[in-house]
């Protein structure tokens, strides 16, 4: 027996594939470029990918850890456009995987535009509008520092505070943890 897919769903796919190729088509002609510009040329181009870990959760329903009968990953795909060196512009999307029951599928896909605030030392702030595939939008203000900065890539860590409304659930926010590598 040969098992339909929905339009919506063979459309969605679609265009989460277009989304994802022109990211990287992005991110993968940004390191050419800057392999040929002076990082002081503004405006300038670069990416991230990382791994992000929520680790706590807390809404009227309690507090939820990751590790509690479920585990969820997210895997961050970004593009920064710099304007000066001290602020940009950042869009990052953020498939989800979460694993329960012996079971992993991807679950949610976020979208997440925001404004970069370099701070000095390696630190940036962050704040991120948040509109997620699960019917959940908010916005996402984070603290990233970067541990090992190279001449063609820098590896960091950042602290994401998602706080999220919508889709018949109570507001929440989450702590998350996210090493990346930015090039």
């Amino acid at each position: 027996m040969k098992e339909t897919v929905p339009k919506n769903k063979n459309r969605s796919s679609s265009i989460l594939l277009i989304i994802i190729s022109t990211v990287l088509t992005l991110i993968f002609n940004t390191v050419r470029v800057n392999a040929q510009n002076s990082s002081s040329i503004y405006p300038r181009i670069a990416g991230h990918v990382g791994i992000l870990h929520p680790l706590i959760t807390s809404s009227s329903n309690g507090t939820h850890t990751n590790f509690d009968g479920n585990y969820t990953v997210g895997m961050t795909i970004g593009i920064n456009i710099w304007k000066s060196s001290k602020i940009g512009f950042s869009m990052e999307l953020v498939p989800f995987i979460k694993v329960e029951n012996g079971i992993s599928r991807t679950n949610n896909i976020l979208i997440h535009p925001g404004i970069l605030f370099a701070l000095g030392k390696g630190f940036t702030f962050a704040g991120r509008a948040a509109f997620e595939t699960s019917g959940r939008y908010g916005f996402t203000p984070l603290l990233n520092k970067v541990l090992v900065k190279r001449k063609h890539n820098t590896y960091f860590v950042a602290i994401p505070i998602p706080i999220r409304f919508g889709n018949s659930l109570p507001s929440s926010s989450t702590i998350g943890f996210l090493f990346g590598i930015g090039f």
